[in-house]
C-alpha cells in the first residue's frame, strides 16, 4: 500500500527489507466453453514490475487457488442460505511438481480437473501468502461430456469391446483418439491405443480376457479437437469393472435345473399333504369338541329330568293325605 511505513524490531546483521512494487497476477484466460470431465492445462504468473517474481522466501509460501461458483442471474438478491457454495477445483504451489516445469520461477503451470455439473460458473483465480492477495475473475460455461462410452463383454469366441463415440457437432471428425488400459484379475495390464479414421467420430478398442476368471478393471484417456475452435481436449475415463465366469456345462446345467424343479415339486406336494393333515386334524378336534358339548348338554338335560321326576314322586303322598274322604 502506498504511504509511509515503519518497521519495528530488534536490529541484527540478518535483518533485511525487500521492496516489491507493482505486484500483479497474470493468468491465461480459460476457454469460455469447457466440458465436464475435461482436464485443462492452465498457466498463471506472479509479476513485479512486469517481470516474474522470483524471490524464494516469498514464493515458498505463495499458493495459486482456482475457485468456481455456480452463476446466478440475481446473485445480489439471494441470501446466504440460497447462495451457491464456492468449490475449490485446485490449489497449487510453484514447487516444480506435476505440470509445473521449475520450482521458484514465479510461473504456476497446473492441471485443472473439470468435474463439476454442466452450467454457467464464475471463476476466481487468486494467489497470495497471507500478506498480499491478487485475484482475477471470469465467467465460463461447462457443457456435458462430448462423447459416450459403451462396453460390450465378449466370450471365448469374441473379444471385449470398448466403443468411444464423439458428438459430431462438437468433436472434429478424425481427431478422436483413445488410450485404454485393461487390468486382469492377476494385475497384468493391456494397453490399446487407437485413433479414429478420417471423417469418423468413433473408436473401438478390443481386448481378450486371457481366459482368467474374476473381476477386470478398465480405464483410460480420450483425446480430441473441438470442432468449432480446434482446441485440444483431454478427458480421463473413470475406472469401471466387469466379471468373467467359467463356461457352463449345458447338460449339467439342465440336470441341475431338472433336479431343482423336482425338489420344488416335491416340496409343494409335502406342503399340500401337511396342509391336508392339518385340515383333517382341525376338523377332528372341532368334531370332538362339538360331540363333548352335545353330550354335556344331553347329560345335563337327562339329569334335570331325573331330578324333576324324583321331586314329583316325593310330593305325591302328601297330596294324597290332604285329600278329603
Amino acid at each position: 500500500m502506498p504511504g509511509p511505513w515503519q518497521a519495528i524490531g530488534k536490529v541484527t546483521p540478518k535483518n533485511n527489507i525487500q521492496i516489491i512494487s507493482q505486484l500483479s497476477l497474470k493468468a491465461e484466460t480459460l476457454p469460455q466453453r469447457i466440458y465436464q470431465g475435461e482436464k485443462l492445462k492452465f498457466t498463471a504468473r506472479l509479476m513485479t514490475d512486469d517481470q516474474p517474481l522470483i524471490v524464494d522466501n516469498i514464493l515458498d509460501r505463495v499458493n495459486l487457488k482456482v475457485v468456481m461458483t455456480r452463476y446466478l442471474e440475481s446473485q445480489e438478491q439471494t441470501d446466504s442460505h440460497t447462495r451457491p457454495v464456492p468449490i475449490v477445483i485446485g490449489e497449487f504451489y510453484d514447487n516444480g511438481e506435476g505440470l509445473d516445469e521449475r520450482a521458484g520461477d514465479g510461473i504456476f503451470t497446473v492441471e485443472l480437473p473439470i468435474e463439476l455439473e454442466p452450467g454457467k460458473y464464475n471463476v476466481r483465480i487468486t494467489t497470495g501468502n497471507g500478506v498480499f492477495l491478487r485475484a482475477l475473475e471470469q465467467e465460463l460455461l461447462i457443457y456435458p461430456t462430448p462423447f459416450s462410452s459403451k462396453f460390450i463383454q465378449g466370450d471365448d469366441k469374441a473379444p471385449h469391446q470398448i466403443i468411444i463415440q464423439g458428438e459430431a457437432a462438437t468433436i472434429e471428425s478424425g481427431s478422436l483418439a483413445t488410450s485404454i488400459e485393461l487390468q486382469s484379475p492377476d494385475a497384468s495390464e493391456q494397453v490399446v491405443q487407437h485413433q479414429a479414421q478420417a471423417g469418423k467420430n468413433e473408436v473401438t478398442s478390443y481386448f481378450n480376457d486371457l481366459n482368467q476368471m474374476g473381476t477386470y478393471h478398465w480405464t483410460g484417456h480420450v483425446y480430441a479437437n473441438e470442432a468449432s475452435t480446434g482446441r485440444a481436449l483431454v478427458f480421463d475415463l473413470p475406472t469401471r469393472t466387469f466379471s468373467v465366469v467359467g463356461a457352463l456345462d449345458l447338460a449339467k446345467a439342465e440336470q441341475m435345473q431338472a433336479a431343482a424343479r423336482e425338489a420344488k415339486k416335491k416340496a409343494e406336494q409335502e406342503a399340500q399333504i401337511l396342509a391336508h393333515r392339518e385340515q383333517v386334524r382341525t376338523r377332528a378336534i372341532v368334531a370332538i369338541v362339538l360331540g363333548n358339548l352335545v353330550l354335556i348338554v344331553v347329560g345335563g338335560l337327562i339329569w334335570w329330568l331325573v331330578q324333576r321326576k324324583r321331586a314329583i314322586r316325593a310330593s305325591l303322598p302328601e297330596m294324597q293325605l290332604n285329600m278329603p274322604r
